[in-house]
């Protein structure tokens, strides 16, 4: 199948952040396992255009159906199938443009060639505006338990995000958002690491040893998070407009994707914050026990 400019960035953002994170190294890998033979190292352009340079490539060729099989690899989802069901569901409003679906038979991805392109109104932005429309009053981080030194650097950060979006400063907000939620959860997983260390999406070395918790991303902390009950599906789902944005504290990865911030992203980053902050407040005790 030959996949159009849309469907193909949509493509991307499922290799690289939406079905999991993907490292720089975990890309090379990922794409090596369809015929290419690459290396890591010193030079690697950034993670979207590398991606985006590898699915040219194989645009059209069998090497694409490959692609998005892997991506959808039932096996990689045995303790979330609804959440695999969701990224396909929201894979197909793109691909069906390319009058192609792709279809889940239990443990079997499959394709199944389209007469014509649905075009139904897409539910996204409705959970959005369900999302952000909610409103948290339990923002104390003292509850948490962290070290009073942390709480107190996390909190006065909190404030400064607050005044960089009334100042309609949106790459402050979404910087400092995400380093402010890497450092609550970090904070909680040095409490409590056995429950992080345990998760299914605790990240592994070469060697098949649990990192250290210094060496996970933000996006590692967000899935273990996730599979340990901490946080819940809407944070986890509008992550994402956090979890790669850390990277853009270096202005030549912005330069280099085309990145433009905006207050909207900016919307959503802080109140994903919010949201995780409430969450944890009420799920702590879950893990403390």
């Amino acid at each position: 199948m030959i996949l159009g400019k849309k469907t193909l960035e949509k493509l991307r953002e499922l290799i690289n952040e939406e079905t999991e994170y993907r490292s720089g190294p975990k890309l090379v890998q990922f794409f090596n396992e369809l015929g290419f033979n690459d290396a890591y190292g010193q030079g690697f352009p950034s993670r979207w255009m590398f991606t985006d340079e590898k699915l040219s490539l194989i645009n059209g060729t069998p090497g694409l159906d490959k692609c998005i099989k892997n991506v959808f690899a039932p096996i990689n989802f045995i303790e979330s199938a609804n959440d695999l069901d969701n990224f396909i569901k929201d894979f197909n409003k793109y691909l069906s443009f390319d009058k192609w679906k792709v279809v889940r038979n239990h443990a079997e991805i499959g394709f199944q060639k389209l007469d014509r392109i649905d075009f139904e109104t897409p539910e996204k932005k409705v959970d959005e505006d369900g999302f952000l429309s909610q409103e948290f009053s339990d923002l104390n981080l003292n509850s948490i338990n962290l070290e009073s030194a942390i709480t107190n650097a996390l909190e006065y950060r909190i404030d400064e995000i607050e005044k960089c979006f009334a100042a309609n400063a949106p790459l402050s907000v979404i910087l400092l958002a995400g380093s402010t939620l890497e450092g609550i959860l970090l904070g909680v997983a040095t409490r409590h690491p056995m429950q992080f260390n345990c998760s299914n999406s605790s990240p592994k070395n070469k060697e098949g040893r649990i990192k250290q918790f210094h060496e996970w991303t933000l996006a590692n902390f967000i899935d273990a998070a996730k599979d340990i009950g901490l946080i819940q599906h809407d944070v986890h789902k509008f992550s994402h407009a956090l979890r790669d944005f850390r990277n853009y504290i270096h202005p030549f990865e912005q330069v280099s994707t085309g990145f433009s911030p905006s207050m909207y992203t900016a919307k959503i980053c802080l109140q994903v914050l919010k949201a995780a902050i409430h969450q944890i407040n009420e799920n702590i005790k879950k893990i403390s026990a």
